[in-house]
């Protein structure tokens, strides 16, 4: 399970940028944004957030998860497409495989919200 991981990779993140700040505020919530081509699981993040951060800075914070849509680029078409993860990836219209990415690899921490 890959999201555990991922999961202690940014409770580190956040604990750095927490440790920094003067005052070092209650995370009220965490901003997780997640996409749909990085075959992670949101359930999965939940599930490791709320387990991994009880008794820490983060005990009680929420996780919030946006995710974001697999989109192509036809460079044939010159036209943006949605696959279908884990099934055909190529073009629907001309068939060419996909090449260009837009949308759907991100995996980042949008923002941190906190009581000040």
């Amino acid at each position: 399970m890959h999201e555990t991981d991922m999961t202690k990779a940014l409770i580190l993140t956040v604990r750095d940028w927490w440790e920094a700040q003067p005052k070092q505020p209650p995370v009220e919530k965490v901003h997780l944004v997640v996409g749909q081509f990085t075959c992670v699981e949101p359930a999965g993040l939940q599930f490791a957030f709320d387990a991994q951060t009880q008794g820490t800075f983060l005990d009680g914070a929420e996780l919030v998860i946006r995710e974001t849509p697999l989109i192509a680029f036809c460079l044939t078409c010159q036209a943006e497409y949605r696959p279908q993860v884990g099934q055909h990836y190529a073009c629907p219209d001309c068939d060419a495989p996909m090449v260009e990415i837009r949308s759907g690899r991100e995996l980042k921490i949008d923002r941190v919200e906190y009581r000040q």
